[in-house]
């Protein structure tokens, strides 16, 4: 099945995962490239987005696979002919004939940048560097079955933090996507609950690219 490659930025973080997967659907109609629809009581057009994306999040390097009910082998014309009637914000990146199983894909790298008011130090770069050296960095995460604690440290591959200005400090983070699963958003929850003189007074957060098992690039 062919996969593509599209970032997700700008106003349009605001999206939700449903409504991105009705506008691609959308898309595709518009621009005049058929999609085949699933078998079944209720089919549904054959698209899928590898990991969905939270609102407010941008991204770079989202996965969509797709199966089109017609023959076009060339891929460039595919990703000038959706960018063509998409929206401002989602862009198709690259279009591929067909993609690894998305069950091989382990990591995600993603930068948050955390926003101050006031001037940001070297001595907040410390603090954060060593609150992701613990063991155990316990917090509350939302699940089927309710609330649950979750230590979120085995799932950081890696952590590194530097300063991004006069009044932002940036995260780079390697950590898992699946099985389990971190939310990148749970990183600043822990700095809330561990270090809440370091509550950011805004943040922006960001996938920037997909690896498999072995930190490959995974496409």
């Amino acid at each position: 099945m062919p996969r593509l490659l599209f970032e997700k930025t700008g106003e349009a973080v605001w999206i939700s995962h449903l409504d991105l997967m009705r506008l691609f659907q959308r898309a595709f109609k518009r621009a005049g490239l058929p999609l085949t629809h699933t078998q079944g009581y209720s089919p549904r057009p054959s698209v899928s987005i590898a990991l969905p994306l939270s609102v407010g999040i941008e991204s770079q390097c989202e996965l969509l696979d797709f199966d089109l009910d017609c023959e076009i082998s060339d891929f460039d014309e595919i990703r000038d002919r959706l960018n063509a009637v998409l929206i401002e914000g989602v862009r198709i990146r690259e279009v591929y004939a067909t993609g690894r199983k998305i069950r091989d894909l382990a990591f995600l790298e993603t930068h948050i940048d955390l926003i101050y008011d006031d001037v940001s130090s070297q001595d907040k770069c410390d603090l954060l560097q060593k609150l992701f050296c613990s063991d155990t960095l316990t917090v509350v995460k939302k699940t089927k079955n309710g609330m649950q604690d979750q230590n979120i440290i085995p799932m950081i591959k890696s952590l590194t933090v530097s300063e991004a200005g006069e009044n932002c400090i940036k995260l780079k983070i390697l950590h898992c996507c699946q099985n389990p699963t971190l939310n990148p958003m749970q990183v600043v929850t822990a700095i809330e609950k561990y270090l809440p003189e370091l509550t950011p007074d805004a943040k922006r957060c960001r996938r920037v690219e997909v690896f498999d098992a072995i930190q490959n690039v995974f496409r």
